[in-house]
């Protein structure tokens, strides 16, 4: 998950390079990420099936091979078209997304009582990559070139991708029953709502708060070269906040095991509105690096709190493809957020209308959260029985 977190998070890194090469606006220099989060979400999803009927390591491979080859050629790319389509289907949709929903479905079957942070330790690779990889990235961009760089990141991923990938032969033990964390009981009708409706309301939390969480992550090194800072302070910043995403996701992960993944979800939705709001009255360089870290640490735990939502609302058989189709949602807002952050950047010649459109996409998370926990809460509380009903 490392590995494969590379092609999430560098593009970011020589997003400004790249708008300066091609001589392109920051709105169009931002597609290569909103294509490779669609390719990751979609990619998820098929990587997910493919995990499922044939084990983790076939995925893994196809990952190794789809990621190595990505960078190569979106460092020999001619013309934005090219860097862009090698970034949407080969590092998104074939190469970073077998590392993300599929190594988290096959986590979550080998556990039971500590699914919370199992599932956390997991998706923590993830945001480890994002703190590993971009002062590494950048320092190279400023001694070799961006096109080294993805070269060199195209072989290295390959090799060690595609290595790990053979370790992980094993299949998880098959899953004959499901049982209950003893806090909430899976049904058909998750939240009291048809599992349709449950669902649609999850997926487009999982839109709205990724969009909110997308501003700081893709654009905080363009912000701070256009404060002054450089971009190599904004690439530690992004380091920076991503590291302490790894803190936020393991703490998640221990609390998600005791007051349950909705109420998680909702303490992280909180936690990154604040962040968010921190980033409006305050820009000096070390102020920044505070809320950077801060943001961090409220954020992490976010995404992962969606799988265990699942696990503990929805049946059982069909929380992989449930769960699958809600990271793909997430990974879309990812998308959205990336390329509407510039957009308005461009429209306003500022980043604080980008930050107000996060705060707003949060907002309509917080809602649904609190709308679904209210339901939950309902429905744990309805009479039984006419008796009981009467009684009431």
């Amino acid at each position: 998950m490392v590995v494969g977190a590379s092609g999430m998070y560098v593009v970011a890194v020589v997003l400004p390079a790249v708008q300066a090469e091609f001589g392109i606006a920051r709105g169009e220099a931002s597609i290569p990420y909103t294509l490779t989060m669609i390719g990751f979400g979609i990619g998820g999803m098929l990587m997910g099936k493919l995990a499922d009927r044939f084990g983790v390591m076939v995925p893994l491979l196809i990952g190794a091979v789809s990621l190595g080859a990505g960078f190569v050629i979106a460092g020999l790319a001619p013309n934005i078209l090219t860097f862009t389509l090698a970034h949407g289907f080969l590092i998104g949709l074939c190469g970073s997304s077998a590392t993300f929903s599929p190594l988290i479905a096959d986590t979550s079957l080998w556990f039971v009582r500590r699914r919370g942070i199992a599932v956390a330790v997991c998706a923590s690779g993830n945001y480890l990559g994002g703190a590993i990889w971009p002062p590494i990235v950048q320092h190279f961009v400023e001694t070799v070139g961006w096109r080294q760089t993805y070269i060199g990141l195209g072989m290295c991923g390959f090799l060690v991708m595609g290595g790990l990938a053979l370790l992980m032969r094993q299949r998880p033990p098959a899953v004959t029953a499901h049982v209950s964390n003893g806090k909430v009981q899976a049904s058909r009708l998750p939240f009291g709502l048809s599992l349709t409706k449950a669902q649609l309301l999850l997926c487009v939390a999982g839109v709205a708060c990724c969009v909110a969480m997308a501003m700081p992550q893709v654009h905080i090194v363009a912000y701070c070269g256009d404060l002054g800072y450089g971009a190599a302070r904004g690439a530690q910043m992004l380091s920076l906040m991503l590291a302490c995403g790894i803190v936020s996701r393991l703490v998640s992960g221990v609390i998600c095991d005791r007051i349950g993944g909705l109420r998680t979800l909702l303490l992280g939705s909180v936690l990154q509105g604040v962040a968010l709001l921190l980033f409006l009255p305050f820009d000096g360089l070390v102020s920044l690096y505070v809320i950077s870290a801060l943001f961090g640490l409220f954020q992490g735990g976010i995404v992962p709190s969606y799988a265990i939502i699942v696990r503990e609302h929805f049946p059982a058989a069909e929380a992989g493809s449930r769960v699958g189709s809600v990271i793909m949602c997430t990974m879309l807002g990812m998308a959205l957020g990336g390329w509407m952050s510039g957009k308005v950047f461009d429209m306003t010649g500022s980043y604080h209308a980008a930050f107000i459109n996060g705060i707003l996409w949060n907002l309509l998370n917080f809602a649904i959260v609190i709308f679904l926990l209210r339901r939950s809460a309902r429905k744990e509380n309805a009479p039984e029985s006419p008796e009981k009903a009467i009684a009431v």
